[in-house]
């Protein structure tokens, strides 16, 4: 891992709550606020139990161990940088998440060959990256989404011009600091 001192998350709730996870002080590794993901989970509570689960640039991991621990069938995290990857191995080592697979991939070249289809996306992507819209498009275009796929999506305030599916209808949407975060849901 990258020298210095190592970030902590906290899982909010479910069968891991409470646990604290370190994750690498990486410059654009910046951990979903607990607060935030308190909220976006407080919305997705029941489509989480049983559901199949993309954490795109998983990151810390916050939102897929998260997500596994309140009850979702599978997760797939997919991270390419090898620090954050090799310590999001460690921590579902030590949770015994055996509902966690890890992908080390760059997260558009995974999702362009990906043939799984998931019931909630989480897309954090690193913020003024411009991947927020490219992300969309491959998972409208690539069929990777259920018929009522929820997909969460995260960015910096005020950087709101990205593509957006036209059947992609907005359920949900707050700020938080210098975070915006909305919840889509794929309609026919």
């Amino acid at each position: 891992m990258s020298g210095g001192n190592l970030g902590q998350l906290r899982i909010i709730a479910g069968k891991w709550r409470s646990r604290k996870l370190a994750f690498p002080p990486l410059e654009n590794l910046r951990p979903t606020p607990d607060r935030v993901r308190e909220t976006l989970f407080n919305w997705l509570q029941p489509d989480v139990p049983g559901s199949m689960c993309l954490d795109l640039f998983a990151g810390s991991g916050a939102l897929g161990f998260e997500a596994a621990s309140r009850g979702a069938g599978e997760v797939i995290m997919v991270e390419k940088n090898r620090d954050a990857s090799s310590a999001l191995s460690r921590n579902i080592g030590m949770l015994e998440a055996g509902n966690i697979q890890l992908v080390v991939d760059d997260a558009l070249e995974w999702l362009m060959q990906n043939q799984r289809v998931f019931d909630i996306v989480f897309l954090d992507p690193p913020y003024k990256a411009g991947l927020l819209g490219r992300c969309c498009e491959l998972l409208q275009n690539g069929k990777n989404l259920t018929e009522n796929a929820k997909i969460y999506v995260e960015h910096a305030s005020g950087d709101e011009k990205f593509y957006i599916p036209d059947s992609w209808e907005c359920l949900k949407h707050k700020s938080a600091g210098q975070v915006s975060y909305k919840l889509f849901s794929r309609a026919q």
